[in-house]
């Protein structure tokens, strides 16, 4: 299940395990759906821009997209996807991670035109949300 939704708490109401930190949104929707294989996907990046931003495999200033899950097989299967449509994919699983690419966070901030050195550096920058 490609999970595209992005926690917003003046939207969502607020979940206290998320805004505490202690679990990410995407591990709540995995526990939810028991029996599906929950993928962080396609949410630093506006639809529209899907058709816009592509470019060919190699390109240096190709536009990366982060993925996060638990099961190897649905990360793959969204490395497929965003390469078919034209991105380069960072892998920031496992989902208890996916809150690095998340609202108010350097990747989500920064999503026009991340490469994929770019988008990592945005990852692994990010602070946690619940601790300053």
């Amino acid at each position: 299940m490609l999970d595209t939704n992005n926690y917003m708490p003046c939207r969502d109401g607020h979940f206290p395990t998320v805004d505490s930190g202690e679990k990410a949104a995407h591990e709540l929707r995995q526990e939810q759906l028991p029996l599906s294989k929950v993928a962080k996907a396609f949410i630093h990046i506006q639809a529209p821009r899907l058709l816009t931003s592509a470019k060919p495999a190699g390109s240096p200033d190709r536009h990366a997209l982060s993925v996060s899950g638990d099961f190897p097989g649905a990360v793959e299967l969204v490395t497929r996807l965003y390469d078919d449509f034209g991105f380069d994919t960072v892998d920031n699983s496992p989902l208890s991670e996916s809150w690095r690419s998340g609202p108010g966070r350097p990747a989500w901030l920064a999503h026009e035109d991340q490469t994929r050195e770019q988008l990592a550096a945005n990852l692994a920058g990010a602070q946690r949300p619940g601790h300053t």
